[in-house]
């Protein structure tokens, strides 16, 4: 085990170290660039948006259809977990707190490449049933006709989420609880499994309906726990912001290699939250019945600020106004134990409970991902269920496998699908840009954008856009 263990941190040495940070930035930069700034300056309609997207004009929704919400919230449940609490703690731990700065970096640009796939994942979504599917493996497939590269996408997708971030869920809910409250890992992990089957075994209607109640109660509990914080350590902030700078640009830290560490960690932990870039958030973006592709790009964009800048500030915030020892405590514990240190025993508690809801809710919005790829690859019944098993099994393995492990899977696992999605992304990524004109075009003449391949030249003829 050991001998694998040094394998995997070597592998994800090697992927981390410049790959993907180069891929990432460049990708995001040019996106930004070429969009015109557009998680900038279009933040007022994403809001807008997020609360009067509309279905096709004239068209009713059907009952089992997704709302652009509730598309959201699926994608914010899988966003919005370990990583918010777990892995921030690990990144400042390991890369300092200057992880956090590149945390915010690679937020702002990254939600670039965040609106590129998501408007992209509703231009080439199909009609299933009741609803719609989609996501990177069918804009590979109908938009960059690559049938190999969506059936390797589909594959990293099931491994990366279904099985190595589900690890990782699981894994840190067991340890928080069993900090807390003493439970034993191998029993939460029984219990937690037993939950995860009932909720998948209901589809992504349960899914988005579970996600749409407890995903924003989450939030806003934990965000006010947080500002209740920082309220009472207002007098450090400023220290505390200087040293998130200082660490993330100081000499002293270039030169003794702490800068490429910090550098790392905010990038690959701020991805494992975010996940902008990944390809994860267009497998729920593409459910939503929507008028225009555009709109639910912009929606999903709001996702990133809410996982990144607001949610991992909050935890990032707590932990370096607490004064715990950053070597002393890594993971979740690192988190409970600087909010012990403000507001005493009762800190432990409510991470473990708040980890519970935010972790349980990204598991089954990972096993949606999976889902939705698995899907792609093969439409058996029987393949569905065995997968659905599956997920229960690594659940219950995530609960007591160790941290470290869980962690340099899910990272290896999850660079090389975001290296698939990225290429996909600029590949197609000009025809999101004519979407947006066109978006802009008509909101310029007052009217509540709808869109028809029709209308742009380029895509009328595109037979591998099937629902516009």
């Amino acid at each position: 085990m050991e001998l694998f263990d040094q394998l995997i941190a070597t592998a994800n040495d090697l992927l981390w170290g410049y790959v993907m940070i180069i891929a990432l930035l460049g990708c995001a930069i040019y996106f930004t660039l070429r969009s015109r700034f557009v998680q900038f300056r279009m933040l007022g309609e994403m809001f807008r948006q997020l609360t009067h997207a509309n279905t096709h004009s004239g068209e009713e929704m059907a009952q089992k259809q997704i709302s652009p919400f509730q598309a959201f919230v699926v994608s914010i449940a899988s966003h919005v977990g370990t990583g918010n609490l777990a892995g921030v703690a690990t990144a400042i731990a390991v890369g300092g707190p200057g992880a956090i700065f590149w945390m915010w970096v690679i937020a702002l640009v990254g939600s670039a490449n965040s609106f590129i796939e998501n408007t992209l994942a509703q231009l080439y979504k199909r009609k299933a049933d009741d609803s719609y599917i989609g996501g990177p493996a069918y804009y590979i497939m109908y938009g960059l006709r690559c049938r190999p590269m969506a059936i390797l996408f589909s594959v990293l997708t099931i491994v990366t989420f279904s099985f190595a971030f589900n690890t990782v869920q699981s894994n840190t809910i067991c340890e928080a609880m069993e900090n807390a409250f003493g439970i034993d890992s191998f029993y939460m992990g029984i219990g937690l499994t037993v939950a995860t089957l009932l909720i998948i075994f209901g589809g992504i209607q349960r899914i988005a309906r579970v996600s749409e109640v407890v995903v924003p109660i989450m939030a806003i509990g934990y965000l006010l726990l947080a500002i209740v914080v920082v309220v009472l350590n207002i007098e450090h902030i400023p220290q505390v912001l200087s040293m998130i700078f200082k660490n993330a640009f100081g000499i002293e830290q270039f030169a003794g290699g702490g800068l490429g560490a910090a550098m790392m960690q905010g990038i690959k932990r701020g991805l494992f939250s975010n996940e902008a870039g990944m390809g994860s958030a267009p497998n729920a973006a593409a459910t939503a019945s929507i008028s225009h592709p555009v709109k639910q790009g912009l929606i999903q964009m709001l996702g990133v600020f809410t996982d990144t800048i607001v949610i991992c500030s909050c935890t990032a915030f707590i932990i370096l106004v607490s004064g715990v020892s950053l070597n002393e405590f890594n993971g979740v514990q690192l988190t409970q134990e600087a909010l012990t240190s403000e507001i005493g025993g009762a800190g432990r508690i409510f991470v473990a409970i708040t980890i519970f809801f935010f972790a349980f809710s990204s598991i089954f919005g990972n096993y949606y991902y999976g889902e939705a790829n698995l899907r792609f690859v093969t439409r058996s019944r029987m393949a569905l269920n065995i997968f659905r098993i599956l997920v229960g099994g690594v659940v219950m393995i995530g609960a007591v496998m160790s941290l470290k492990t869980a962690w340099s899977l899910a990272d290896i696992t999850m660079g090389l699908m975001t290296l698939c999605n990225l290429i996909a992304i600029v590949l197609l990524g000009r025809q999101v840009l004519l979407l947006l004109e066109n978006y802009r075009t008509q909101r310029r003449a007052g009217k509540d954008p709808a869109f028809r391949k029709q209308d742009i030249a380029e895509l009328a003829e595109n037979d591998g856009i099937e629902c516009w």
